[in-house]
């Protein structure tokens, strides 16, 4: 067994998810303050931002008060090693969220108390349900008027597909919120609104005694005691031995209360989640599944990022590790490209702000800094051949032709797509028959992203064509002439993707079933794997 292993066990590598505007990133804000990453919060409100969220770092993120690329930041806390990936949670960027679904361990979910479970928020756990992965939810904005909660608990269990178990429980809501009682811990917790700062609360340790309405009115106690003795008869137990099973299974979700941008409820939640949550699991690969305490090293790129830093053009590879340890200065072997490579300036994140790293370990994320070497779905080991698995990109939804609106940037928007294509986030496709660039997104603030970025991070200025396609689709078939055959029917309506693949492009659901029907010898995919 690896040395590792003590290191190993005090990592939780995590991913934060909802819909759009449920708080998910000022959450994560929030436990970075008690991490002690960041001292002061900055507020973050849509579109007026004063000062920006610490994991929104990208100008464009800035402007709009939205997330649109995954951050990653690690930190300490009580011994433990914690790494969190915040992901866009806008529907048109969750590409990007489900492949960072497949470099966490756990991941926490976070609700909007008014808005109860949202349509982004249902494909995400429809992901985490597939991969069976522990989930633990945040019921947030508990201080304004939302839905009951148990009704919201009703809704939760029956929408996610999961069981639902409180370990803290809220006091009144809305205007009349007064604290939550942690139920994993046995104490109350008054709330004291504070944006800013950490805030102190009372404990208070005996639910049965009289001295509870000190804290709280007494019709509040009364109504605490029967919640309580409600939670305890309805819900599975927790914590217990079944109950941690169920939750390691993906199948129980243990679920708190709390407002993030009051820093109320945060903490309940850290300190229960480094607790019960899975230090790093096994990883699949083709050849094998590997081990978290393996002692030689290897990982994936489960995503890259352009421009971490505008000023020198870099591109940064997101390497999760998912064995052994990393070391720096080593030589390691870059399996597709078969060839071995020392990284000198591996950097661990606090959203933007990096640090070189000379060592990490299985369930850490690096950056690697990246020349052009990598692709999503890589995998590096200290030599073995090792292939992970379930990296995905879907079928783009909309299509627009790019074209170069200043003759004298042609270097430099090619250079724009081809680093922003290596992101994941859009895919480019050559249409074989005029030559012309496409670009795929699954939705419209993609274009508007990427034109952003081309034109701010490269100085190359783009404009689009509008282009009505039903959705692409590649291709493949056993016999050479019989897709010959096909590509010479259609070759209007072929193209390649960026490895030279073969990719259909059908204008819409009727054309594509009457191909499907015409041409049996084909087979068609609507998603590939890196």
């Amino acid at each position: 067994m690896s040395e590792f292993v003590p290191e190993i066990n005090r990592r939780r590598t995590f991913a934060i998810i909802s819909h759009p505007d449920a708080g998910k990133t000022t959450l994560t804000e929030k436990l970075l303050l008690f991490g002690g990453a960041i001292h002061v919060a900055g507020a973050v409100k849509s579109n007026k931002i004063r000062k920006t969220a610490t994991s929104d770092w990208m100008e464009i993120e800035k402007q709009r008060g939205i997330s649109v690329a995954t951050s990653v930041m690690g930190f300490e806390y009580e011994g433990y090693k914690i790494n969190i990936l915040d992901t866009p949670g806008h529907q048109d960027f969750a590409e990007d969220t489900y492949r960072t679904l497949t470099a966490v361990d756990s991941v926490i979910i976070v609700v909007d108390a008014a808005k109860g479970v949202e349509a982004q928020t249902l494909r995400l756990m429809e992901v985490c349900r597939m991969r069976r992965t522990p989930v633990m939810i945040f019921v947030n904005k508990m201080d304004r008027d939302g839905i009951e909660p148990f009704d919201l608990l009703d809704e939760l269990e029956q929408r996610l597909q999961i069981n639902a178990r409180p370990l803290s429980w809220s006091i009144g809501a809305g205007p009349h919120f007064r604290g939550v009682y942690n139920i994993f811990e046995g104490k109350l917790d008054l709330y004291t609104p504070s944006k800013q700062f950490i805030t102190e609360s009372v404990e208070f340790k005996d639910i049965a005694g009289q001295e509870l309405e000190k804290y709280i009115s007494r019709q509040e106690a009364v109504k605490l005691r029967s919640d309580l003795e409600l939670i305890e008869g309805v819900y599975p137990v927790f914590p217990s031995e079944d109950g941690m099973k169920r939750y390691l299974a993906g199948d129980l979700a243990p679920v708190f209360f709390g407002s993030a941008l009051n820093n109320f409820g945060v903490k309940e939640l850290l300190d229960c989640f480094v607790r019960i949550a899975p230090s790093p699991l096994p990883v699949q690969s083709a050849e094998r599944t590997v081990v978290p305490e393996d002692d030689a090293f290897s990982g994936f790129v489960f995503k890259i990022h352009a421009n971490m830093d505008p000023n020198h053009r870099s591109c940064i590879a997101f390497l999760k590790i998912c064995s052994g340890k990393f070391e720096r200065n080593n030589n390691y072997r870059h399996i597709r490209l078969d060839k071995m490579m020392k990284f000198s300036q591996a950097t661990a994140f606090m959203a933007q702000r990096k640090e070189t790293v000379d060592e990490a370990f299985a369930g850490d994320i690096i950056g690697l800094p990246d020349t052009g070497n990598f692709k999503i779905g890589d995998s590096v080991t200290a030599g073995e051949t090792l292939h992970f698995k379930g990296l995905p990109s879907f079928s783009p939804e909309m299509f627009k032709y790019i074209e170069n609106t200043d003759p004298m940037k042609t270097k430099q928007l090619n250079k724009g797509i081809e680093q922003l294509m290596d992101e994941g986030v859009a895919q480019l496709f050559t249409n074989q028959f005029n030559g012309r660039k496409i670009i795929g997104t699954v939705g419209q603030l993609q274009f508007e992203v990427i034109q952003y970025r081309l034109l701010h991070e490269y100085g190359a200025q783009c404009r689009w064509e509008p282009l009505n396609l039903y959705k692409a689709c590649w291709i493949e078939c056993d016999s050479a002439e019989v897709l010959d055959n096909f590509k010479k029917r259609k070759y209007q309506y072929m193209a390649l993707d960026r490895e030279g693949r073969d990719v259909f492009l059908a204008d819409s659901s009727y054309v594509l079933s009457m191909v499907q029907q015409d041409f049996k010898g084909i087979r068609f995919h609507f998603s590939s794997e890196y």
